[in-house]
């Protein structure tokens, strides 16, 4: 008899499962935090004819559908789909897990630095732009971000959109920095990043991102990894090396960690040295550099609730030849630290409090004793230092629908150096003249900021606003400026706002619309620099303690369309400016007889950038996929009727990449075209450069279980070509050329 209870009983229940799949029935189950295993609230839903939010405990109900995905949506968990067997498994278990991305609503870029454990078994790696000595080098991997070059090995100083220098706001993890000493910025905020705990790249395109300071043309953040706990104490590391043969490169780098329960503390290093490479006409351009770091991290769990991280890295860079300036790095020395205290809060709708705290400090010396000057009629060497440190307090709120972040923030950034010109020839023969380049100058910025992101149907809103006081002052004033600038003190009070709206459009489609009036006061380039060629131009330059703030009025449209194997994205964009920060032509005298006369920043009344940016991806079969990415922008100043300068021409890349034996063996072919530029400023004596064609291959292979090797070629066809943001070389303008072919090889090994 209780056998045949057992038959009944299973046959009842393959009835009613053929019943739950066939007869439309309900599915229940819950979505939960992969990390935290908390339910996801709030979550938007598609599902054939269905659609709705999750309810307070995360969980969905939904009628069977057979042959449909469901489509998910929330403003912490990004946009992901479930096939119909995953449906089913959650279904029988009653639970689907998802993690959280730290990808904003706003429209953004990613960048992966090193990719996940899961990924990382599958040998799926890319600890080469990890080994990179220069982190502004990697952001070009993404079309919508090209580069200034002023040395060819060095300080690749990214300009997005148009935007550059300090129109774009460059942190780590949300808020550390350093400034440019280099009032030619051979040492860029972004050459001063660490890559060895960097996971990936947000590139924030636009003024959206107000949560981590004011980037009226753009946001970058590199984001560090988080704590790597373990359940058993352990030793954990890897050293990778990189070998190009053209000019002979090499980068190295490793880390090594000791990690617990509550605890993840280490050590870190990188070098990287190189020297002339040979452009694809066969010219040999400058190029040697030695570039460095060296680091401490540590990431406490101090109690349930409070996580500790704190960090302290030294850079250094020697010998760096910039041929397109009239001196060279000599030496670069910075100290960068941060403290993160983060208390997780349970049972309200604040869930989370981080108070961080972060200082930099770069000392920077650049001379012309590197170079072989035939007669040399002067030694100049500028020795310069910046000092950074902020504060910042940040609160989070979860509601059923949407989420908070509001908080205040404190930036301090100062600048102090001066130019020694020695004579060497003619009457004025054996004296010295000392410039006041920086003045002791110093800005000081304030902020209160709240971004709040919600949820209503198959929308999601982003309202972000911020609120900052800017306070500029030079403490030693050199008495030429003061002639021109009476009063070098300024404070200003800088609003900015931005509003977004993401839809869900069916089962594939979606649309975003983002608005924004964001306004930005000058830099110390802009305010206090005293007679020096900085700029595009020989021309040297001048600041305006007084000028007004600028002000970047965009809208940005993002259409966007994913299914299983396809995603694909047009984001078009349009930027209204006004007291755009620029230069003129003055009659003032140069400090240097070489220079054709000085430029003064002003503020331009009008000025217009537009654009548009593409990126698709298919997986065509199991094993193999493409992607396309292409960005375009337009600039015109609206008072002159003429280009902007330095805006870089269309960029095009496409990529076709194999998985093969297993998975274990990847390979790539990328190709890019970059049209020719003919929209140039005359004003500023910018040049025409022609387009130019790139193909580059790459493999790689797991020798052992822990043990990567990849090499490739780059520049396979041997183009002699120049970006269109490269500085030319001396007063003839000569190109400045990017490498020709070149072949490189990498191994990278992990323990345990």
């Amino acid at each position: 008899m209780k056998t045949h209870l057992i038959q009944l009983s299973g046959i009842l229940s393959m009835l009613l499962l053929t019943s739950f799949v066939f007869g439309q029935q309900k599915i229940n189950f819950q979505l939960l935090d992969s990390d935290q295993q908390f339910p996801i609230v709030g979550v938007s839903y598609s599902y054939g004819s269905q659609s709705g939010i999750s309810d307070a405990e995360g969980r969905l109900s939904l009628k069977w559908e057979e042959k449909t995905i469901l489509y998910l949506n929330h403003l912490s968990y990004g946009r992901w789909f479930l096939s119909p067997e995953k449906i089913l498994d959650a279904a029988k278990t009653g639970f689907s897990y998802r993690k959280e991305t730290t990808i904003g609503l706003q429209p953004v870029s990613v960048i992966s630095i090193k990719m996940t454990d899961e990924k990382d078994k599958k040998i799926v790696l890319s600890d080469q732009e990890r080994l990179h000595h220069d982190a502004g080098a990697i952001l070009m991997l993404n079309p919508v971000v090209s580069g200034i070059r002023k040395g060819s090995n060095f300080a690749f100083d990214p300009v997005m959109r148009g935007f550059k220098y300090d129109q774009l706001n460059v942190v780590i993890n949300g808020i550390q920095t350093a400034n440019a000493a280099c009032p030619n910025r051979m040492d860029p905020p972004t050459s001063q990043v660490a890559l060895n705990r960097i996971q990936q790249v947000e590139i924030l395109k636009g003024p959206h991102a107000l949560r981590y300071g004011i980037g009226l043309g753009g946001t970058i953040n590199y984001i560090p990894e988080k704590p790597n706990f373990g359940s058993n104490p352990g030793t954990y590391g890897q050293i990778s090396s990189l070998y190009e043969s053209n000019g002979n490169i090499w980068r190295n780098e490793g880390r090594v960690g000791f990690q617990g329960s509550n605890y993840d503390i280490g050590v870190l290093g990188s070098y990287s040295s190189g020297s002339d490479y040979q452009a694809g006409n066969g010219e040999m351009i400058p190029g040697n550099f030695k570039r460095g770091t060296v680091g401490i991290y540590g990431d406490l769990q101090v109690s349930k609730r409070d996580l500790l991280q704190v960090s302290l890295n030294r850079n250094f860079a020697r010998d760096v030849d910039f041929p397109s300036l009239a001196m060279d790095l000599r030496t670069d020395d910075t100290w960068m630290g941060s403290v993160f205290h983060t208390r997780t809060i349970e049972g309200q709708k604040l869930v989370s409090w981080t108070n961080s705290a972060y200082f930099s400090r770069v000392d920077h010396l650049m001379d012309n004793l590197l170079r072989d000057l035939n007669p040399r009629m002067v030694n100049a060497s500028t020795p310069a230092i910046t000092q950074n440190w902020g504060i910042r307090t940040e609160g989070t709120w979860t509601f059923e629908q949407g989420k908070l972040y509001a908080g205040i923030d404190h930036r301090s950034e100062s600048a102090e150096g001066s130019r020694t010109r020695e004579m060497l020839m003619g009457p004025m023969a054996g004296r010295v003249f000392t410039d006041n380049v920086w003045q002791d100058s110093n800005i000081q910025k304030t902020g209160v900021f709240a971004n709040y992101i919600f949820t209503l149907g198959s929308s999601t809103l982003n309202a972000s606003t911020r609120l900052e006081v800017n306070q500029a002052q030079a403490l030693d004033p050199a008495e030429e400026f003061i002639q021109l600038n009476p009063e070098t003190k300024n404070t200003q009070v800088n609003p900015g706002i931005s509003l977004g709206w993401q839809h869900s459009l069916g089962k594939a489609w979606s649309l975003g619309i983002w608005a924004a009036s964001v306004q930005r006061s000058g830099s110390l380039l802009e305010r206090y620099i005293n007679f020096l060629p900085v700029g595009l131009d020989p021309w040297e330059m001048v600041g305006d303690p007084q000028i007004n703030p600028e002000t970047n009025n965009q809208i940005d449209l993002v259409v966007g369309f994913e299914r299983e194997k396809v995603f694909a994205e047009v984001t078009l964009f349009g930027s209204y400016l006004t007291n755009y920060i620029s230069s003129v032509k003055t009659d003032l005298n140069p400090r240097l007889p070489s220079s054709p006369g000085v430029r003064r920043f002003v503020n331009l009344d009008e000025a217009l950038k537009a654009g548009v940016e593409v990126t698709f991806r298919h997986q065509i079969i199991p094993n193999l996929s493409h992607s396309l990415d292409l960005a375009y922008t337009y600039g015109k100043d609206l008072g002159l009727d003429a280009p902007l300068p330095e805006i870089a021409p269309l960029d095009v890349r496409y990529r076709m990449m194999g998985q093969f034996v297993e998975g274990k063996l990847q390979t790539g072919l990328n190709f890019r075209f970059v049209s020719q530029q003919n929209r140039v400023s005359e004003v500023f004596g910018e040049g025409k450069t022609p387009g130019f064609s790139l193909i580059d291959w790459d493999i790689s292979y797991p020798l052992y279980s822990n043990l990567l090797l990849k090499g490739g070629v780059q520049n396979i066809l041997d183009e002699t070509y120049y970006e269109h943001l490269t500085r030319p070389i001396g007063m003839n303008k000569t190109p400045m050329y990017s490498p020709g072919r070149n072949f490189f090889l990498m191994l990278s090994f992990k323990f345990p």
